[in-house]
């Protein structure tokens, strides 16, 4: 098929921007490695759109949270990744969370359906010399492809690392010890009926031993390239929080408030007692057979895991269905490499979108995807690109990528009202939130309605 625009890569931006083009009638040619032979060290199919690490979204609440904004403002914008996200939901509270195989699917399916689109398993290593290109390889680009990146845009690529939590069997969990729970009880149309996560209590002295054990415990070394690359703070290994001090974890991914323990009944406490600490665990699939360690991404050697995670109160024969890893990623030096519209400043046919650009984040990776395409689109068919409004989650999340944020310490982002410009009347600290919210939904409908671009075919 000839097609007007070539996306190089199939995950989450990729396929954002795949079906953002062929909505409006675009021809796409999406290149895949995987399922040509080649494979990354962290993906386990080769699916399109399949999610590596947590199976969750984060936070759905669009009236306080700024992620849960920037799903709304996908959904209003005829997202892909969200239309899947909504049919693989499985229970997580207030946060949204999906079944990876249903997810990965049902993208898949829809960009098949589309006779437009022409996926094809092959390795892209260098960038096309011409035609309009947007490079979607993520944090995994391969080392080839990297450096045909790094002669084009004559600077070297950052690095940070990523890690992957352990997925565990749910027939191998103790329920007499644990109890499933959401935090302070919340509820979404998609929760059980008990609660969303299972929760493994822990006394001070096991906690005190099972940090100790996360201190002691073996770890993979990458000495090639350990030394000088950062970590990125939303997806820490758990034993990077546990030497930073004693309490962290319990004020982390193990902290006890708003849980109550149904094993520990007692007169003053008719609920049950909040535990010391917490290990918590949220449903990975439909079936409910498949349930991750929430928080617990590591870069423990695989046996000292299984010896380590064991030692949890209701984890005692816990088989796993996966056990944690680490890995590199590479991104671009965004703000100074590419212009506000996301295109390589020294090859302007190449666009860049999802995690190699710097952001973070699933829906942030599937965000960027959406907007190259509306952007290619736009440009293929002599429309003026509008960018949205910076008082919106996709505005501000753009902003930063592409100009707004500091060159020099450029790190990855999550999407987050730190990015926004602050409200201009005077708003009351406890409303503030709901603010952003209210005016960026405001803003997001006006740009909609203005933008006939972002309107598909």
């Amino acid at each position: 098929m000839t097609h007007d625009v070539h996306i190089i890569g199939g995950g989450l931006a990729g396929s954002e921007a795949a079906w953002q083009l062929a909505s409006r009638g675009l021809r796409v040619r999406l290149s895949e490695m995987r399922g040509g032979g080649d494979t990354t060290a962290a993906h386990q199919g080769d699916g399109l759109a399949e999610l590596v690490c947590s199976n969750s979204f984060r936070s759905d609440d669009d009236t306080s949270n700024a992620v849960g904004l920037l799903h709304h403002e996908m959904r209003a914008c005829n997202s892909l990744v969200m239309r899947a996200a909504h049919e693989a939901r499985v229970p997580a509270g207030s946060a949204l969370a999906v079944d990876r195989d249903v997810f990965s699917a049902h993208v898949e399916r829809a960009l098949g359906e589309l006779p437009n689109v022409e996926v094809v398993r092959e390795r892209i290593d260098t960038l096309p010399a011409s035609g309009m290109t947007i490079v979607a390889t993520g944090p995994l680009t391969t080392a080839t492809l990297a450096e045909s990146i790094g002669a084009a845009t004559g600077a070297d690529s950052l690095a940070f690392f990523d890690a992957i939590a352990p997925i565990v069997y749910r027939d191998s969990i103790d329920m007499d010890i644990c109890w499933i729970q959401s935090r302070w009880d919340k509820r979404t149309e998609a929760s059980n009926e008990d609660g969303d996560y299972i929760n493994c209590p822990m006394t001070r002295d096991q906690y005190v031993a099972f940090r100790q054990g996360l201190l002691d415990g073996e770890k993979t070394e990458f000495k090639q390239w350990e030394a000088d690359t950062p970590y990125f703070e939303g997806c820490m290994p758990i034993e990077v929080m546990a030497a930073r001090g004693e309490d962290t974890l319990r004020f982390g991914p193990m902290k006890p408030v708003g849980l109550d323990n149904p094993r520990d009944v007692t007169p003053e406490f008719p609920q049950g007692r909040w535990p010391y600490a917490v290990v918590q665990l949220r449903q990975d699939n439909k079936l409910g057979t498949l349930w991750n360690m929430v928080g617990f991404q590591t870069k423990l050697k695989h046996a000292a895991q299984v010896e380590l995670f064991r030692t949890i109160p209701g984890l005692e024969n816990a088989q796993f269905a996966r056990l944690g890893g680490l890995h590199r990623n590479t991104f671009l030096n965004s703000p100074v490499l590419l212009d506000r519209q996301l295109r390589l400043k020294s090859a302007p046919h190449v666009r860049f979108a999802g995690q190699i650009t710097g952001c973070e984040g699933y829906v942030e990776s599937s965000a960027v995807g959406m907007m190259a395409g509306m952007m290619a689109a736009a440009e293929l068919t002599g429309k003026a690109w509008q960018s949205p409004p910076r008082t919106t989650a996709l505005g501000a999340l753009l902003s930063h990528i592409t100009g707004d944020a500091e060159a020099a310490s450029y790190q990855p982002m999550n999407v987050n009202f730190g990015l926004f410009p602050m409200p201009e009347e005077d708003v009351k600290k406890k409303d503030r939130k709901r603010a952003y919210t209210e005016r960026a939904k405001r803003d997001l409908s006006a740009w909609l309605g203005e933008a006939k671009l972002t309107e598909p075919a």
